[in-house]
């Protein structure tokens, strides 16, 4: 049978075949050449993975009950301060030796002296004044008891002219013995005593009076006189109590007048610090006597005496003193803060070391007040408990999260009272956000456990 192609064509599906029959071996040899080089290489060796860890401290969480600290600031001043003021007027002629700021003066020493010689004349005119007071009483008694005689004697007198007047009288009516003229002057007569018995009688009557009035002036007398001596002794002044000298304004030759404060004396031998605390802290932990409270105002119950630790804010080795809650000062409505007052004695402010520094006013402190106890709380470090209140313990070697209720928290710790159990493991690393189940690496004391 004959071909329908023509040589060329032939010739060329000849090429094409081979073409492709060189490829075909080609790409043999070089996968039979890959199969070859990889059955020569060694397998890798197979990794096996392992879990990650997270390294954190531990404590075992144990029940206990805590007393309740709360924690205030406030600034010491004294008890007793007391401006000086002289209650006269008048130059200042003597002044104390140590009447310079921070000198501690004695009860009862002279401070200073205003001149007292006006108010000297001023005594002695008054004690002048008594005494003739005293002698117009004494007048005015002996002359009563003269007149009240002379009245008996004018009485006698007047009862005889009217005597004799009537005995004229009859006989002239009845017998026709003497004269009209001699009744008449005998009637003048006994008109004449009757008149000076009533006059010495109403000047009787009138004695009280006068003596009233004169004792009266004897007591406005004496009254000046009192002031007067009284401001004579106000020339000199005298420290009420032991104090320090605060404030000083006055010198020798001064002119002083009543009302001006010259100086300020302070009594440091008890100082108070006003401590303003959060009302709510106030509310559920300091206590009160309830069976003292006062009942005929709205006002706080009398505060618990409780003896507080008190510390100078600026000192390092923290040194304390003793003082003792005293009472509720007040409520301020704005910032809802009970500010209550401390007290400190000064057996318990002297500086007891060489060196030390003693609790003094101006000075301001840190105090811990005392109040309630916690009963069955877990105390755990700040950072073992998150701002969410939960906190992370290790269970079977995995980090497990427990939410907590915090009863209390200070500078140091944190109290709780549900949520945990006694025995739990409790992480006291801070961690932040940590992957929950994660496999622990615990440290102890001892070293790694």
């Amino acid at each position: 049978m004959e071909s329908d192609l023509s040589p060329g064509e032939t010739k060329v599906n000849s090429v094409t075949m081979l073409t492709i029959l060189l490829c075909l071996m080609i790409i043999g040899l070089g996968t039979s050449g890959m199969i070859y080089l990889q059955n020569l290489k060694e397998p890798p060796p197979q990794a096996i993975g392992e879990e990650q860890s997270l390294t954190v401290r531990v404590m075992e969480a144990e029940s206990r009950n805590i007393p309740i600290f709360i924690t205030g600031y406030g600034e010491a001043r004294s008890l007793n301060s007391v401006s000086i003021t002289p209650e006269i007027s008048g130059r200042v002629t003597q002044v104390h030796k140590d009447l310079e700021l921070g000198e501690i003066i004695r009860q009862g020493e002279v401070l200073f002296r205003i001149d007292p010689e006006l108010y000297e004349a001023a005594v002695q005119e008054n004690k002048a004044t008594v005494k003739q007071r005293k002698n117009s009483i004494s007048i005015l008694e002996k002359q009563l008891s003269a007149d009240m005689a002379r009245h008996n004697n004018i009485k006698r007198n007047r009862n005889l002219a009217k005597t004799e007047y009537d005995r004229l009288k009859r006989l002239f009516d009845k017998d026709g013995v003497g004269s009209q003229s001699g009744v008449d002057k005998a009637e003048k007569s006994y008109i004449a005593a009757s008149d000076q018995s009533d006059q010495m009688a109403l000047a009787i009557e009138l004695y009280p009076i006068r003596i009233e009035g004169a004792r009266n002036s004897l007591i406005s007398a004496q009254a000046r006189l009192a002031v007067a001596e009284k401001n004579l002794r106000e020339c000199t002044v005298t420290a009420p109590f032991t104090g320090r000298i605060k404030q000083v304004q006055i010198e020798k030759g001064q002119h002083v007048s009543p009302g001006q404060s010259v100086l300020i004396l302070a009594d440091d031998s008890t100082l108070e610090i006003l401590v303003p605390l959060d009302s709510r802290e106030v509310r559920k932990w300091l206590e009160f006597n309830i069976d003292r409270s006062h009942s005929s105002s709205f006002w706080f119950a009398d505060i618990k005496e409780a003896q507080c630790e008190i510390s100078w804010t600026e000192e390092n080795n923290k040194r304390t003193w003793d003082g003792r809650l005293h009472r509720v000062v007040e409520f301020n409505p704005m910032t809802r803060m009970i500010t209550v007052a401390v007290r400190v004695d000064a057996a318990s402010i002297k500086s007891d070391s060489s060196g030390e520094l003693p609790l003094i006013e101006g000075m301001f402190c840190s105090l811990k007040i005392p109040g309630k106890t916690l009963s069955n709380v877990f105390q755990l470090p700040r950072q073992a408990v998150t701002f969410e209140n939960e906190v992370y313990v290790a269970l079977q070697g995995h980090l497990k999260t427990v939410a907590v209720e915090v009863a209390w928290t200070n500078e140091d710790f944190v109290y709780i009272s549900q949520g945990l159990k006694k025995g739990d493991v409790v992480i006291t690393t801070r961690l932040v956000a940590p992957l929950e189940g994660i496999l622990l690496k615990i440290i102890t004391d001892n070293g790694e456990k």
